[in-house]
Order: C-alpha cells, then structure tokens, then sequence
C-alpha cells in the first residue's frame, strides 16, 4: 500500500538520528518498519497539513515574530526609543556564547549535523532526562504549536486560562480545533479546579498553564501544579509554558520538570529567548515523556542552526550562576518599579517574571500609542484587561524613561 511517506524537516535530507539524537527506538508494523524520531516519516496527509498549515500559521500571524508585532501602532517609533514592549533580557547572551558563535560563523559553510546527537544529550542532561524524551524547535513558540497539533482536534478541546500568550490558543481556533477559555481568579491567577473540571466535561484534552503568565506575571503554585497532575481526568495531558520561571522569586514557584522526569502526562515547554538573551536565535524545547515526543514531532517544521546550538551549549556550561546573577538583576530592578509605582499611587498585579501589568484608567491601545510617541514601546493589549498595560523589565535607564513618561502621561 503506497502511503506517500515523506520527512518534514529540513527538505528530507538528515537522517533521524541526526535531527533527534542518538535515541533510534523502531516501531514495526504489518509492511513495514521505520525509525521514531521528531522527523519521523509521516503520510502525505499530514505532510500537506504541517507545510501549508505552518505557511498559513505565518500568514494569519500566529508565530512569535508576529505577536510581538502586534505591540506596533502606527507612526515610525522615535530613533531614541526604548524597547520594553517584548519581554527580552535588556543586555545580550552570555560573553561564552558571543565568543562561540563568532568563532563558528566561519564555519557555516559546513550543516555540522553530526553535532546534534551530542546537542540533544547535553541539553537532556541539564534536567536529568535523556535524549530521547527532548524535542528542540525554532523558539518556544514552534513547539507549543507542535503540542497543539498533536494534542488538540475539533473535538478534543485545547483548555486554557485567560488572558495568556495567546500563541497556542489562537493557533488551535485557527486550525478548527476546539478551544475552552476559563477566567482568571481574583488574584489574576489561574484556577486549576476549573480547568481540571472543564476537561472532565469534555472527555479529555490539553491544559495549558503559563507559569509565571504572560501577560499577568503570576505564578501557578507548586501545590496547585501538584494538585492538577494528580487530578488530571482521563485522556488529558498538562502543557506547562515555563518561559519566565527563572525570574520567579516566590518560595511557591516550581518548575513541573520532576513530573515529567515521574512519566506523567506532562509537557514542559523552555525557550532560550529570555533569561538567556537569545530571542534571535530561535531556540525553544520540550521535555516529556518519549511517546509525548514522537506525538509531537511530526509538526516540528524548523531544524535550528549549529551556531544557535553552540551558542546554547556554552551557555550551558555556565551552570546555574548565570541564571542566579540575571533574575536576581531583574529582581531587583523590577522591585524599584513596584516601589515606585506603589509611592504614585499607580495598582498593579504584583509580577513574578520580567515584566509588569499596570493599571491606568486608560485604554491600553491609547496609552500605548501615546508611549511610542514619546520614545518608550510597551506591550500589546490584552483584553479583558483592557485597561493595564504589561511593561517588561529593562535596564535601569530605559525603567527611568519609562517612570518619567508614565508619570507625563497619566498627570496630564
């Protein structure tokens, strides 16, 4: 029976075990056998859906490129400009990584395939886990939209908090898919019996949690995070966005890295874009259970370059004294921008990754056009909270322009 198998990943010219690692687990079946890997082979059904789907994704600006876009309004930004509107580490990667990735640029003229085996292992390594249950996309974003294609349908519902990074939500209403949205609680945080609840009523399906949330800077707590794992209804898996975690001060934040490491029906998504500062780069991944991996692997479209994984690999090697020194850089910055705000009489949620929602008593979209005006760019709206904006945390320059036009702005 021609089944039209084609690999999706890197015009199907690597062979598994470079783009995955050194895991060559084989599936046999009835006429045939073939690796499992995240460029696994694939029918010419889903080939068509991830190809056209992902061309179609970037037209209707789903990917992460685009979402930070929507912070624009129009009229050309000041040359003096502040960025403060896409939540990015305000100084650069780590001097390793800029050192590597000058000294391997000489090299691209090489793909440097063999180099991923030991890639994949190494970040696995990192969070005690092998090769094998690691799947490494282009930014954080790409595999959030792999979870959504592998995890969600039209009748096997995507269930999400909100407002959060709307990426994957908006990814599985645009495919068709069914998408169930609950309210944040009182403290703008997420309410774990309710999504747990609302994926009991519809037989299963996919729980994404934002920990801390974007845009609210909220936690999830350990104990609510252990809570929903162990009451998690049949057929439903947790997909947990750890982006911001490193910024998290609160002895109640934890990472749901150890249920995976458990074998539990848990995703956890990483991204080197921010505490890193590696955004341009494109590096993001997910850490599950292997079956989970090879679900998800057929809708990966990106394979990310040899500099960006050198890049990260030295960062890597830096251990945990990076991460310490860079949150507790932003900690204390983000501590004086709630100190000040707090002597203003401004309300805001109290943040717990990179970035702030404060309240204004103005339309979002009006303050945020008023800002850029005056050389500071802030993040996009996010309804209902139409009337916060969400500032991310920069150097203590820029969080000065910030106060002095925040301040201009709301005495007017």
């Amino acid at each position: 029976m021609a089944l039209g198998y084609r690999f999706v990943l890197a015009r199907d010219i690597l062979p598994p075990e470079i783009l995955r690692g050194p895991s060559q687990r084989r599936e046999s079946g009835a006429s045939t056998s073939r690796l499992t890997s995240p460029c696994r082979l694939i029918t010419k059904e889903r080939f068509m859906f991830t190809r056209r789907g992902f061309a179609a994704m970037i037209a209707a600006g789903l990917t992460e490129a685009a979402f930070a876009q929507r912070a624009a309004v129009p009229g050309a930004a000041p040359a003096d400009t502040v960025w403060l509107n896409g939540n990015e580490f305000p100084e650069g990667p780590p001097q390793a990584s800029i050192e590597v990735m000058a000294r391997a640029i000489t090299e691209s003229n090489r793909y440097h395939y063999q180099e991923f085996p030991a890639f994949y292992a190494s970040l696995a390594a990192s969070h005690g886990l092998k090769a094998e249950q690691v799947l490494v996309g282009a930014g954080s974003s790409e595999i959030l939209h792999a979870a959504v294609d592998a995890f969600t349908s039209p009748t096997v519902p995507f269930i999400t908090p909100w407002p959060t990074y709307e990426a994957a939500p908006e990814l599985a209403a645009f495919a068709g898919h069914r998408v169930i949205k609950t309210s944040l609680n009182a403290a703008h945080a997420f309410d774990v019996h309710r999504l747990a609840a609302e994926a009991e009523k519809a037989g299963g399906g996919l729980i994404y949690l934002c920990n801390p949330n974007n845009p609210t800077s909220t936690i999830t707590t350990h104990d609510d995070i252990a809570w929903l794992v162990a009451n998690l209804p049949k057929n439903t898996y947790l997909l947990v966005d750890e982006a911001y975690l490193h910024y998290a001060n609160s002895p109640q934040a934890a990472s749901a890295m150890p249920y995976v490491k458990e074998g539990k029906n848990v995703i956890v998504s990483r991204t080197f874009s921010k505490i890193y500062a590696m955004a341009g780069l494109r590096v993001g991944y997910a850490a599950a259970r292997p079956d989970l991996i090879d679900r998800m692997a057929p809708y990966r479209n990106n394979v990310i370059s040899f500099v960006s994984a050198r890049a990260v690999l030295a960062a890597l090697d830096l251990g945990p004294k990076l991460i310490e020194e860079r949150s507790a850089k932003i900690g204390r910055t983000r501590a004086e921008l709630c100190s000040w705000l707090t002597t203003k009489g401004f309300r805001f949620i109290p943040p717990q990754a990179n970035f702030v929602m404060i309240e204004t008593a103005r339309e979002a979209r009006e303050m945020q056009a008023s800002m850029l005006a005056k050389g500071v760019a802030i993040g996009r709206p996010f309804p209902p909270l139409n009337t916060m904006i969400r500032v991310s945390i920069g150097t203590d320059a820029e969080m000065a322009k910030f106060r002095h036009v925040l301040s201009e702005l709301t005495s007017a």
